[in-house]
C-alpha cells in the first residue's frame, strides 16, 4: 500500500483544548496518507488489505495495495441534496466473506411526499453497487440531523443511528424511529429481545447520534449537542438519553446522563473507534481525533492540524481516519479529502 509522509505532522505541540476534563497538550504522531482526492467521505470499512469508503456524493472508494478505485452505487431513489445528506453509513455484510454485499443507509428526496432516509442491502459486481433490497424505509428525515452510522455489534445484530429530524420532539418518543439507536436482524426483521417488542428501537432520546463502537459487550455512542453539549454516551437498552429535556451535564429521573460532554465548546463527535480500554472519535468542528481515556475519565486531542475529520478505524496496529473538509463547511486543499493512517503505538 503506497504511503506518503505529510510534511510537518511530527511536531510536539501545545494548545487549549476543548472540555474541561481534557488535557492540554498534543503530542502529535507521524500521520500516513494513503489516499486522496476523496468526495466528502463519510464511512470506513475494511476487509484483508481491501478499504472501503463510503462518499456521501453516491460513490463507494475501493482502495487496494494503494491502488484507489471510485465505485458508483446504484440507488433506487435520488439522493437528497440538503446539507449533511446523502450515502452515508455502509457496512461490509459479515456474512459475505468475498465482499459481494454490504449494508448503507442513505437520504432520499420524494417528489410528493418529502425527503427520507433508508437502510438497505447493496450487492456488487465488482466495478459497481445496487441497491438489492430495502430494509427500513421512510425514516423521516429534514434539512439537518440525519443520522446515519451503521455498526454490526459482537452480537451479529445490525445497529443504526437516526437523528431527530429538527423535530426534537420525536426523540422522547418510543413511537418514532427518530432520535433513536436502532437495532435489527441482517435480514431486517426486528429481533425477538429487543427491549420494547416489535420495534427497532434499543435506545431513545437521541439529538443525532454519530458514532458507535463496542468494548467488549459495551456499546459507546457520539452525539451532536445543541450549540454545545457534545457527548459521549455509555448505550444501554431501554434508556433515555434526555434530549431534548436535558442535554449536557443536566440531570432527571428515568434519563442518562452522558460519561463525557464538551460543556460550552463544540466537538461536533462523529465515526468512532476504540483501543486498548480508550474511544477514538472523528471531530469535525474540533478539527482533530479525540482520545476518551474510560478509566481516567480525560479526554484529549491526539491528532490535530489536518481540518474536519468523519469517521476513525482502528485495525491491529494503526488507526486509519478520513477527513471531511470537502463537506462544504471546511477549508480543503487540493488533494482533500483523505485517507490517514498512524500508528497506535505513537499516538500518546
Amino acid at each position: 500500500m503506497a504511503v506518503f509522509l505529510i510534511s510537518g505532522c511530527s511536531f510536539f505541540e501545545k494548545k487549549q483544548t476543548p472540555g474541561k476534563d481534557s488535557e492540554a497538550v498534543v503530542i502529535q504522531p507521524e500521520v500516513k496518507v494513503v489516499a486522496e482526492n476523496l468526495s466528502i467521505p463519510w464511512s470506513i470499512d475494511r476487509v484483508d488489505q481491501t478499504f472501503y469508503i463510503s462518499e456521501r456524493t453516491g460513490s463507494i472508494v475501493k482502495i487496494t495495495n494503494g491502488k484507489m478505485e471510485r465505485q458508483p452505487v446504484r440507488l433506487k431513489k435520488p439522493l437528497a441534496q440538503a446539507a449533511e445528506a446523502g450515502l452515508l453509513g455502509f457496512v461490509l455484510d459479515p456474512g459475505s466473506p468475498d465482499t459481494q454485499k454490504a449494508f448503507a443507509y442513505y437520504t432520499y428526496g420524494d417528489e410528493q411526499q418529502g425527503q427520507f432516509n433508508r437502510v438497505v442491502v447493496l450487492e456488487t459486481n465488482g466495478s459497481e453497487w445496487t441497491e438489492a433490497a430495502i430494509l427500513l424505509d421512510r425514516i423521516p428525515s429534514a434539512a439537518y440531523h440525519h443520522g446515519g452510522r451503521m455498526k454490526i455489534g459482537p452480537d451479529g445484530k445490525l445497529y443504526i443511528s437516526t437523528g431527530d429530524a429538527t423535530e426534537p420532539e420525536l426523540a422522547q418518543s418510543v413511537s418514532s424511529i427518530n432520535g433513536k439507536i436502532l437495532r435489527m436482524n441482517l435480514d431486517g426483521t426486528i429481533p425477538s429481545d429487543n427491549p420494547f417488542p416489535g420495534s427497532y428501537v434499543y435506545s431513545y432520546g437521541h439529538r443525532n447520534p454519530q458514532g458507535l463502537v463496542w468494548i467488549g459487550n459495551t456499546l459507546y455512542s457520539s452525539e451532536h449537542g445543541q450549540s454545545a453539549h457534545d457527548e459521549i454516551n455509555l448505550i444501554k437498552p431501554r434508556a433515555n438519553y434526555g434530549w431534548p429535556v436535558i442535554q449536557g451535564k443536566a440531570k432527571k429521573a428515568g434519563m442518562v446522563t452522558p460519561i463525557f460532554q464538551s460543556g460550552n465548546e463544540t466537538w461536533a463527535p462523529s465515526g468512532m473507534s476504540a483501543y486498548n480500554g480508550r474511544l477514538y472519535v472523528a471531530a469535525l468542528r474540533g478539527n482533530a481525533v479525540l482520545q476518551f481515556d474510560l478509566e481516567r475519565k480525560r479526554m484529549k486531542p491526539v491528532i490535530t492540524g489536518l481540518g474536519r475529520i468523519r469517521d476513525v478505524y482502528i485495525d491491529g496496529e494503526y488507526m486509519y481516519f478520513v477527513s471531511n473538509n470537502t463537506d462544504g463547511r471546511g477549508t480543503p486543499d487540493e488533494t482533500d479529502d483523505k485517507l490517514y493512517r498512524v500508528r497506535l503505538e505513537s499516538v500518546k
